[in-house]
């Protein structure tokens, strides 16, 4: 590798984000510059955050020299892939692995949009204050400087797993469900922030026992404008009589950044919610996807709270069923979450599939445990395992730096358990399944709060041992996104995926 090598600043769409990030973006590409001077090799930045598909048309596809993204913050994945995608040269992502600043979210999200494009690229990650001196580090960043490759171990990767006959019996029971009739996704807009790994359209979806019905979000308006107040009046008093602990604002100030949030903010999201719980009914759609973000950020409130609750049994209105929900209208995971929820019910379990975040992870006793924190779509069971409460859910305003709206999250702390988890991904114009097992922990207080504040307090936290190394995931996993069961269908998820045309990828050492 004998050019230069270009650095650049992936970017938010939005000016605030991009702005607090600054100093951390020049803390961080200080340290890159510093370790590839320690290989001998010279650098250029190319200058601001690309917060637009355009900037990264233009200031990326004209670079023939090997390319660095810095991810130090959250970012969407067309601000590098639109301007990478169908080029050669070499192409690192390079992220602190931070809590606080999720730059290690923005990788992995922006590593599986490169992945779904057919564009190669290698990954690279350190938690050393000064990355030069993180050895590993340094002899990964020599091997792209040598190779334009990185090599990461896949022995905790495989392809087969045995499967007991029980559970090749009741995976058969659930695809023949889905190929009597198909499982119709309502799309409530597109996938969110530039996240298109997470959508797969009719093209796919219709190979593997799926079908999407896709509405504007604006219609959530149009439709919320006739749903009558004594429907809300009634959701509200459900909610707080089922346990839900409100954090709005009050007199003493109890509730910093919460001063707009009150009683009225979640009754509008109660009347979002039941719009599109309207239209479930409507269009007699097995599943969710819901943009959540930016299109309605400046005329609606979250939709945390709506998620959430479709992601429990205990609801407003509720038929006694959940409806699987995935924010940022995330086919990756609502296809898993609904193919878990069926074989779950299938097998007498509860049926909730949480939807989160990896936002980023540490070592506790000998293992390693990951933080999943996820603004929207985390359902009251993960807090209480009582299929009939909403004991345990906490509504915090959702920061008003992201969310100038007033709204609740969905939040609480989740309960130990034995876990199933998966992911769905495009690989070449073929679907794709990721499935493990691991195991949901309660941390010591201390720590718990310590990485629970250390990242975004307001939203739903689960501390996970995924089953598989940091590495592994950071190297391999193609996507920022996780569905997780309380439960082990482990051998039923690998069945019924192989039953619905899937191929497979089983992460674990177990």
């Amino acid at each position: 590798m004998k050019q230069k090598v270009a650095i650049f600043w992936p970017g938010d769409a939005r000016a605030r984000p991009n702005e607090l990030a600054v100093d951390h973006a020049q803390q961080a590409t200080a340290q890159l510059e510093k370790a590839f001077a320690r290989l001998g090799k010279k650098t250029f930045r190319v200058e601001g955050f690309l917060s637009k598909p355009s900037d990264a048309i233009e200031k990326l596809g004209p670079i023939d020299d090997p390319l660095v993204g810095v991810f130090v913050h959250w970012c969407y994945g067309p601000h590098t892939t639109d301007g990478v995608a169908g080029g050669d040269n070499p192409l690192l992502l390079a992220s602190n692995f931070s809590g606080r600043w999720p730059g290690l979210v923005g990788l992995l999200n922006t590593g599986a949009c490169l992945a779904s494009l057919g564009r190669s690229h290698a990954r690279i990650w350190t938690d050393a204050d000064d990355w030069s001196s993180d050895e590993e580090f340094m002899e990964r960043l020599d091997q792209w400087c040598s190779s334009g490759r990185i090599a990461y171990g896949n022995e905790e990767i495989s392809h087969h797993a045995a499967v007991s006959p029980a559970a090749s019996t009741l995976a058969k029971q659930v695809a023949q469900e889905l190929k009597r009739r198909r499982a119709l996704v309502l799309m409530l807009g597109d996938t969110s922030m530039g996240m298109i790994n997470g959508y797969f359209g009719p093209r796919l979806l219709h190979r593997y026992g799926f079908a999407e019905h896709k509405v504007d979000q604006a219609w959530i308006i149009e439709r919320g404008r006739h749903i009558n107040d004594a429907r809300i009046d009634d959701a509200f008093s459900f909610v707080k009589a089922k346990g839900v602990t409100f954090h709005w604002s009050d007199p003493h100030g109890s509730e910093p950044g919460a001063e707009d949030f009150d009683p009225e903010s979640t009754k509008e999201q109660l009347r979002d919610y039941l719009a599109v719980a309207d239209m479930v009914q409507e269009f007699k759609a097995d599943c969710l996807g819901w943009q959540y973000q930016l299109g309605l950020i400046e005329s609606r409130p979250p939709s945390d709270f709506a998620e959430g609750l479709f992601n429990s049994t205990c609801r407003p209105e509720s038929n006694g069923d959940t409806i699987a929900c995935a924010t940022e209208a995330d086919q990756g995971n609502v296809v898993p979450m609904e193919l878990m929820k069926r074989l779950l019910k299938a097998k007498g379990l509860h049926q909730a599939v949480m939807f989160h975040d990896v936002r980023w992870g540490g070592a506790h006793e000998g293992r390693f445990v990951w933080v999943l924190l996820n603004s929207g779509s985390c359902g009251a069971y993960a807090f209480n395992h009582n299929p009939d409460s909403l004991e345990g859910v906490h509504s915090y305003r959702q920061p008003s730096l992201y969310f100038p709206t007033p709204g609740g999250t969905f939040a609480g702390e989740s309960l130990s358990g034995d876990i199933t988890w998966a992911r769905a991904y495009d690989l070449g114009g073929e679907l794709w399944m990721d499935i493990g097992q691991g195991e949901a922990l309660t941390l010591p207080p201390a720590l718990r709060d310590a990485w629970w504040e250390g990242t975004t307090r307001e939203w739903p936290f689960m501390a996970a041992d995924l089953g598989i190394g940091r590495d592994t995931l950071m190297a391999h996993y193609l996507s920022n996104h996780v569905a997780v069961a309380y439960g082990n269908i482990f051998e039923e998820m690998v069945a019924l995926s192989l039953e619905m045309g899937f191929r497979i990828r089983l992460l674990g050492s177990r």
